[in-house]
């Protein structure tokens, strides 16, 4: 299952992703960010950690520390982690990937496609890309990917919101 979409701004960008942190289960998620540096990753997980409850301005960038968690006010966490510098799986799981995935944690993997033999089946990947076009300008356009029973709950949850509370 797949959704796709434009976004024309990174202020639409953290809406979407706000809209998908309260389709993300109790029991959480695991979500790969894919796209090139500067795409806005990183203002995407910024969206799910207000949709936690969790204040944008605490969310960093974790390209230098791996992982950043952080706890919102539901007894959830937020673990928003960058797989850029690591090397392979061994130094991903190393950083403490396995503990990140408990339940109730909303897990972010920056750079998670890299190593897609350390992630379980059951997640869910956007894809932010640039888009030039003459009309709009430069904008982004988020492609999520739902690969398991989880993640397809939560696919649909966030397409049914988009659909119903109309434009971001």
């Amino acid at each position: 299952m797949a959704l796709q979409f434009h976004s024309p701004n990174p202020e639409t960008t953290q809406r979407a992703a706000t809209r998908l942190a309260t389709a993300v289960p109790p029991a959480g998620l695991l979500v790969i960010l894919t796209g090139p540096l500067g795409v806005g990753k990183t203002v995407f997980a910024k969206g799910l950690a207000v949709g936690l409850g969790i204040s944008a301005e605490d969310v960093t960038s974790p390209t230098f520390a791996i992982c950043n968690e952080y706890h919102a006010p539901d007894g959830r966490r937020l673990a928003h982690a960058d797989g850029y510098r690591l090397a392979d799986a061994r130094e991903l799981e190393d950083a403490g990937f396995l503990d990140w995935l408990t339940a109730g944690t909303l897990v972010v993997l920056e750079w998670g496609e890299r190593f897609p033999e350390a992630l379980p089946a059951d997640r869910l990947e956007v894809v932010l890309s640039r888009v030039e076009d003459d009309d709009r300008g430069t904008h982004r356009r988020l492609k999520a990917i739902a690969s398991g029973p989880a993640s397809r709950d939560a696919l649909q949850e966030w397409e049914s919101q988009l659909l119903r509370d109309g434009p971001l």
